[in-house]
């Protein structure tokens, strides 16, 4: 029996999908069993990486979705609209959907997810996070038996790429930024990746998938890169840290025993000051890593290439073998309905995560004031601290310049809220000409 592949995209990752369906050998016997049908692109005249029958190719997208004959639906074009559309016109025709698109899950995946359920098809998004780094199917099935109490990972390439550069080189963010752009690291609008977002849509569906609710995004709080400069990374580098942009989960609650789910969780993206014997330190340049802990289990990390053709397109396949190996045994019925989804595959909660407010949080915290070179500044900068609640680890003078003094403060664990208050007080000091930055401490 033989199934019938619909591919949406024929950018990058989907030519590198075409890729492996054209050069089976070596590979998973199911490939045998499965047929790119149909491709279908929105610039046919666009020069591709590969080539493709044009027999197979066609610009009426919802063609491809609507196909009787087509049984999975692979959609890596990308952005929300139409993408969204697509899949959800898929799922309503009773295809089942493989999707690289991040932003389309995060932004609308209780729509599609629901939708998925009520047909008895699958929607599977492997490739969403972390591009070739199998984490999602581990987090559903694999760590099925474990209480999940942390999700945190590098989950952004290109930031990882700029932090790292700038942490060997001593060079500028802006500086990084531009040889990341031209060497096809960074998109001439960066804003995505250097700001958070993309790490922000990613820690949302890894969230989601390791405490069991959804999670809006809108709850996820997002920080970026952009005021990282090189004097951080020097100081971080002195005190034991590196500087990495951290996707954060956290469960530091028990379950609710009326939903089964946490009462609140913690969702945040944000650069972090991580010791360097942390597993996270030496993950470097373009790589990705996840660090999960659970109970009993503990820790274990997933690291590799979180994006680009081969890596991603290796996922995305993945997803379609697993579909094709439900088809093939018979556990899908011909006609799907909501009786026949695999609870190990499938989406299934339904309630919404309560998110932590970001003030409430209690962390360390890493500042850098610079001051007037006053008598005394020190001691003021203490009692303000001292007046909230903020107890101090290390508070140095690293030295003057352009006549004012440079003070870098690394506190104890405090809730935000509280830090952010006498931050308010010290605004006030005469003595203060501004907060260079400020960053959390992992």
């Amino acid at each position: 029996m033989g199934f019938k592949v619909g591919l949406l995209g024929l950018g990058t990752v989907g030519a590198g999908v075409a890729a492996i369906f054209q050069d089976r050998d070596g590979r998973h016997p199911l490939l045998q069993a499965l047929e790119l049908h149909r491709v279908g692109l929105r610039s046919p005249a666009k020069p591709r990486p590969i080539h493709i029958p044009a027999e197979c190719i066609t610009t009426d997208l919802e063609s491809i979705v609507t196909d009787p004959d087509i049984n999975v639906v692979v959609e890596v074009m990308g952005g929300i609209e139409p993408a969204r559309s697509l899949i959800l016109q898929a799922i309503a025709h009773g295809k089942h959907v493989v999707t690289a698109n991040k932003a389309v899950i995060s932004r609308h995946g209780d729509e599609i997810f629901t939708a998925a359920n009520q047909a008895g098809v699958y929607v599977m998004i492997e490739a969403a996070v972390a591009g070739g780094i199998p984490v999602i199917q581990p987090l559903k099935q694999s760590m099925g038996a474990n209480r999940i109490t942390s999700v945190m990972g590098i989950l952004n390439g290109t930031t990882n790429y700029i932090l790292t550069q700038m942490q060997q080189s001593g060079r500028s963010f802006d500086d990084i930024l531009a040889d990341a752009q031209q060497l096809g690291y960074a998109e001439a609008d960066p804003t995505a990746d250097v700001d958070g977002l993309d790490a922000g849509d990613k820690i949302a569906i890894l969230a989601s998938l390791a405490f069991g609710g959804r999670i809006k995004l809108d709850d996820v709080h997002r920080e970026g890169i952009r005021a990282v400069s090189a004097s951080d990374i020097a100081y971080a580098d002195k005190l034991g840290f590196v500087i990495k942009l951290l996707a954060i989960a956290k469960r530091p609650n028990a379950a609710s025993p009326d939903t089964g789910i946490p009462d609140r969780l913690q969702v945040r993206v944000h650069a972090t000051l991580v010791p360097k014997a942390h597993p996270l330190a030496s993950v470097n340049d373009v790589y990705n890593a996840i660090l999960l802990e659970g109970e009993p289990l503990g820790q274990v990390m997933f690291f590799g290439p979180g994006a680009g053709a081969g890596p991603t397109a290796s996922a995305v396949v993945s997803d379609i073998i697993n579909v094709a190996a439900l088809l093939k045994s018979g556990l899908v019925a011909a006609k799907p309905d909501t009786q026949s989804i695999h609870p190990l595959l499938a989406c299934s909660h339904h309630s919404y995560s309560q998110v932590e407010p970001i003030s409430e949080l209690i962390t360390r915290f890493y500042v850098r004031f610079l001051t007037k070179d006053h008598p005394g500044v020190i001691g003021k900068l203490g009692t303000c601290f001292g007046n909230h609640g903020v107890s101090l680890e290390s508070l140095v003078q690293t030295g003057i310049q352009d006549g004012l003094a440079e003070i870098v403060v690394v506190t104890h664990a405090v809730r935000e809220g509280a830090f952010h208050t006498a931050l308010e007080e010290i605004h006030t000091l005469e003595a203060v000409d501004s907060i260079a930055s400020l960053l959390r401490v992992l």
